[in-house]
C-alpha cells in the first residue's frame, strides 16, 4: 500500500484573546492516500481554514504532526517547509489572487519558473492546463478582462501547474454562482483527477462534497 501523500496526528490549534484561550483544533487525525479528493465540510468556523493553513504550512504554531509525502514537517526549518511547500503542494482558495498585471498564461508560467522549469516547457504546459479548461481562446487576456469563472479557472491550473502531489482548495467556488460553481468544480475534479494529484478541498457545500471520494466533517475542532 502506498504511503499518504498527507497525513496528521493530534494536530491541535489555539489562539488566545486576552485571558481566553480559544481551541481551534484539537486534535485531528487526517489521511489522504494518493490520488484520493476527499471534502473537508463543516460551517464557517469550524476549523476548516486554520486546517489548511496548518497542512499547508502557511503558519506556525500548530501542535502535533503534520507529514507530506513521508516528511515530517515538524522538524523541518522555515527554508525547508517552504521548499516542501513549493515542491508538493498547489493551492486553491475562495479569491482567485491573479497577478492582475499577468495575462492567464503568464499566471501559469510564473511558478514554474520559481520551480525551474524552462520557459518554453512552462508555456506549454500553461497552454495544455488552460486549453483544458476550457481557455484556450483566453490565454493572452489579463484577470480584469475574464469572469469570475475564468479567473478561478486560471488559479486552478496555476495549482497543478508543477504537478503537486497533494492540492489544498479553500472554498474554490465560494465566490461563484451556483451553476458557474458547478461547472468550474467539475473541472477541478476532472483535472485533478487526470493529473494524478489528491486533493483537500475545504467546503461547506454539501453538493459539492458529495461529489469527492470521500466526505470528512470538522466539528468543533475535530474530524467526525
Amino acid at each position: 500500500m502506498s504511503e499518504p501523500v498527507l497525513e496528521t496526528r493530534g494536530l491541535k490549534r489555539s489562539f488566545t484573546q486576552g485571558d481566553v484561550t480559544i481551541h481551534v483544533l484539537r486534535g485531528v487525525d487526517l489521511t489522504v492516500a494518493p490520488g484520493e479528493i476527499v471534502a473537508l465540510l463543516g460551517p464557517s468556523g469550524s476549523g476548516k481554514s486554520t486546517l489548511l493553513q496548518a497542512v499547508g504550512l502557511l503558519e506556525g504554531g500548530f501542535e502535533g504532526s503534520i507529514r507530506i509525502n513521508g516528511r515530517e514537517a515538524a522538524s523541518l526549518d522555515n527554508d525547508a517547509r517552504t521548499e516542501l511547500r513549493r515542491d508538493a503542494m498547489g493551492f486553491v482558495y475562495q479569491f482567485h489572487h491573479l497577478l492582475p498585471d499577468f495575462d492567464a498564461r503568464e499566471n501559469v508560467v510564473l511558478p514554474q519558473l520559481i520551480h525551474g522549469a524552462e520557459p518554453a516547457a512552462a508555456r506549454a504546459r500553461a497552454d495544455q492546463l488552460l486549453s483544458a479548461l476550457g481557455l484556450g481562446h483566453r490565454l493572452e487576456h489579463r484577470p480584469a478582462k475574464l469572469s469570475g469563472g475564468e479567473q478561478q479557472r486560471v488559479a486552478v491550473a496555476r495549482a497543478l501547474a508543477n504537478r503537486p502531489p497533494l492540492v489544498l482548495a479553500d472554498e474554490p467556488t465560494g465566490n461563484l454562482d451556483e451553476a458557474t460553481a458547478d461547472i468550474v468544480f467539475a473541472e477541478f475534479v476532472s483535472l485533478v483527477r487526470g493529473e494524478g494529484s489528491a486533493a483537500l478541498v475545504a467546503t461547506h457545500n454539501e453538493r459539492i462534497a458529495a461529489r469527492m471520494d470521500r466526505v470528512l466533517r470538522l466539528h468543533e475542532g475535530v474530524l467526525e
